[in-house]
């Protein structure tokens, strides 16, 4: 089976790009599912259920999210209910939402979606690489089929987890930098890995950002109202190749698509 992962999606440009790109994408690379990280998506930080429902009903299957996953109030009026959208897994026990999931597709195979939030530079959460090893151990009763979205600020960070988690889990796939990174790999005991996913969103920007606004910030330190940059549009993420019978992956390739 092909998975598909899309790196960060930010606002509105984020969202038409999926829209207008992914059923090409689907029906090129022959996609079974697909997973999006959603935490940029309204506005630039956090989502709605308006703005999840539209991505949902373009194609995505899953949405994981990040340090904005609480940025926008609407989420707390429908994230108990939503069995699609996975908040980071390492906050504290009794926090509203759910941090793993599994899905069952129409051909019986089941895949399992793990979201983990960093600690260095973000917050002082759970441990992500005891928090993911014990939610694996779950899931491998039922799925041997395990993609985890590593929300996460540093690369030592990510590429720890990565080799902690090779051969548990399908993929380990880093978000958040918005920078897609070129060391997709697959590791020896068979887990896909990349650093970062990269953003869908402004490519003429900065982390989807206008540009002149995050100069003038590192130019004065001041307080600057950040605004969701317009303008050409890149949509990035990347495809995993996975034996259905062992959640080995076989193959990733990275996709920068622009838009149209």
């Amino acid at each position: 089976m092909n998975v598909l992962v899309i790196g960060d999606i930010v606002g509105k440009s984020g969202r038409k790009l999926v829209k207008d790109l992914l059923p090409t994408i689907k029906r090129e690379k022959d996609i079974d599912f697909t997973i999006a990280n959603g935490e940029n998506a309204a506005g630039g930080v956090g989502i709605t259920r308006e703005i999840a429902n539209e991505l949902f009903n373009n194609g995505i299957d899953i949405l994981t999210m990040g340090n904005h996953t609480w940025d926008k109030k609407d989420i707390f009026n429908f994230i108990q209910q939503e069995e699609r959208i996975v908040r980071p897994l390492n906050y504290p026990l009794g926090t509203a939402g759910k941090g793993s999931t599994i899905v069952k597709l129409p051909n019986g195979i089941k895949i399992g979606i793990i979201n983990l939030l960093g600690r260095v530079f973000l917050s002082n959460l759970d441990c992500p690489f005891r928090t993911a090893e014990k939610e694996i151990a779950k899931m491998e009763e039922e799925t041997p089929i395990i993609f985890i979205d590593f929300h996460a600020e540093v690369t030592s960070e990510k590429v720890a987890l990565g080799w902690y988690l090779d051969g548990k889990a399908t993929a380990v796939l880093g978000t958040h930098t918005h920078i897609q990174t070129a060391d997709e790999r697959i590791l020896p005991n068979g887990t896909a890995y990349i650093t970062d996913l990269g953003m869908t969103g402004p490519y003429d920007s900065v982390l989807g950002v206008k540009k002149e606004l995050v100069i003038e910030k590192f130019l004065t330190q001041m307080p600057v109202r950040f605004e969701v940059a317009k303008g050409e549009e890149i949509l990035c993420a990347a495809v995993i190749k996975v034996e259905e019978n062992t959640g080995r992956a076989v193959w990733i390739e990275r996709i920068q698509e622009f838009s149209m």
